[in-house]
C-alpha cells in the first residue's frame, strides 16, 4: 500500500484549505486563482459555465471569451487540460483566463468521471478517457461562435500535459502544442517518481487486477491516494512536488472538486500506458515548459528528446522555478503566460 500511495501523491484534495476552500465557494465560478473573475463584465475577459456530452457522459467545462468578443468575428482558440486530480477552476482556470486576455478563446473541462463531470465510478483516472476529455474539448471549441477551427491549439498541465502528448499524436486539428510542468502519468503509476518503485511493478498490477475482480464480483470500489495532509505528515514527504503540491492543492488552492483519489483498477490502464509511446507522431509546432528547479523536470525532458516527428520544437525552462510553483508564482506565471502567447502568435 505505501508503494501504491507514494506512487498517488499527484493530484489534488478535498481535505484542509479551509480559506481557499471557502474562496471557491464565494466566488460565484468557484475559481480559486488569484485575480479570477468574479461577474461578467463588459469590455473585460468572460466566463461561460458550459456543459455537453461526451460519449453518453456529462462535461463540465467553462469557456472563456476576450475583451470586446464578437461572435461574428474569427479567434484563435486554445484547450487547456488541467492536471492529475485537478479542476478547471485551478491552474487550468489561471492560464485558460490569462490566454484570453491576449485575444484568444479557451476552455478548460473537469475530466469525465472527477470534479463537476459525470461519469461512474467516481474517480476512475484512465488515460483512454483523458485523451479523449482534450479531444471532446476541441470537438466543442471548434463549433463555439467565433471560434476559427483552423486555428486551436492546446495546452496541457502536469498530467494533463502527458495526456496532450498523446492526444496530439492522431489530433491534427490541434495545429500548436504545449505544455506546462509536464507530468508522464504512466511511467510515474508503473516506475514510482523519479522510477524510485521499479522493485514493486508486479505487486502493484497484481493488486490492480485484484481490485478489478472485486468491482466485478462485488461492487465495490477501491481507491487509493488517501493522504494525511498534517503539518508533519507533509514534511515528511519525499520530493518537492509531493510537498508544495499537498500545499497548493490541499490548502492554499484547494477546491472541493478536486482529490487525490483514484480507483485502484485504473492502474491496469495506468501502468501499461507512456505518454512518449509514438511521440514521433508528433508533427506540429511543440512548446514544452518546464521549471528549472522542479524534480519532475526529468520527463519533459525525456520526452522532449523524443519527440522526434517535429523540427519545430523547444524546450523552455522557467528560471528558479519548481514544478508547483508555475502554477502560481507570479513572476513564473507570467514568465510562462508570456511564452505561451508569443508561441501560440507565431503558430497559430
Amino acid at each position: 500500500m505505501k508503494g501504491i500511495m507514494m506512487s498517488a501523491i499527484l493530484g489534488a484534495v478535498v481535505l484542509g484549505g479551509t480559506e481557499s476552500t471557502l474562496a471557491a465557494m464565494s466566488n460565484p465560478y468557484g475559481l480559486v486563482y488569484e485575480n479570477a473573475i468574479t461577474e461578467n463584465t463588459a469590455g473585460a475577459v468572460q466566463i461561460h459555465p458550459v456543459q455537453y456530452q461526451l460519449h453518453g457522459i456529462n462535461i463540465a467545462a467553462n469557456v472563456y471569451t476576450p475583451a470586446g468578443y464578437n461572435a461574428s468575428q474569427k479567434y484563435p482558440a486554445i484547450v487547456v487540460a488541467h492536471p492529475n486530480g485537478g479542476t478547471k477552476e485551478q491552474v487550468a482556470g489561471l492560464f485558460a483566463q490569462r490566454l484570453a486576455e491576449n485575444g484568444y478563446i479557451t476552455i478548460t473541462a473537469d475530466a469525465a468521471f472527477q470534479g463537476a463531470s459525470g461519469g461512474e465510478p467516481r474517480h476512475t483516472d484512465k488515460p483512454y478517457y483523458r485523451e479523449e476529455d482534450i479531444h471532446g474539448m476541441a470537438d466543442y471549441i471548434s463549433e463555439y461562435p467565433g471560434v476559427d477551427a483552423e486555428k486551436i491549439g492546446v495546452l496541457g498541465i502536469c498530467g494533463g500535459g502527458g495526456y496532450t502528448l498523446k492526444a496530439a499524436q492522431s489530433d491534427k486539428r490541434l495545429k500548436a502544442i504545449a505544455t506546462l510542468s509536464m507530468f508522464n502519468s504512466g511511467r510515474v503509476r508503473r516506475n514510482g517518481y523519479q522510477d524510485s518503485q521499479l522493485d514493486t511493478i508486479q505487486e502493484r498490477l497484481l493488486k490492480a487486477a485484484d481490485a478489478r475482480s472485486e468491482e466485478v464480483l462485488t461492487g465495490k470500489i477501491r481507491l487509493v491516494g488517501q493522504m494525511d495532509f498534517s503539518d508533519e505528515a507533509i514534511a515528511k514527504l519525499p520530493y518537492d512536488l509531493y510537498r508544495e503540491g499537498a500545499v497548493y492543492y490541499g490548502r492554499t488552492h484547494a477546491h472541493p472538486n478536486s482529490t487525490f483519489e483514484y480507483t485502484e483498477s485504473s492502474l491496469m490502464d495506468l501502468m501499461t500506458w507512456d505518454a512518449t509511446d509514438q511521440i514521433e507522431l508528433i508533427n506540429q509546432p511543440l512548446l514544452m515548459i518546464a521549471g528549472e528547479k522542479a524534480d519532475s523536470l526529468y520527463m519533459t525532458q525525456d520526452a522532449f528528446e523524443k519527440a522526434t516527428g517535429t523540427k519545430d520544437k523547444e524546450l523552455f525552462l522557467i528560471p528558479n522555478a519548481t514544478h508547483i510553483q508555475t502554477y502560481y508564482v507570479p513572476d513564473y506565471v507570467n514568465t510562462a503566460a508570456n511564452k505561451l502567447v508569443q508561441f501560440y502568435g507565431k503558430k497559430l
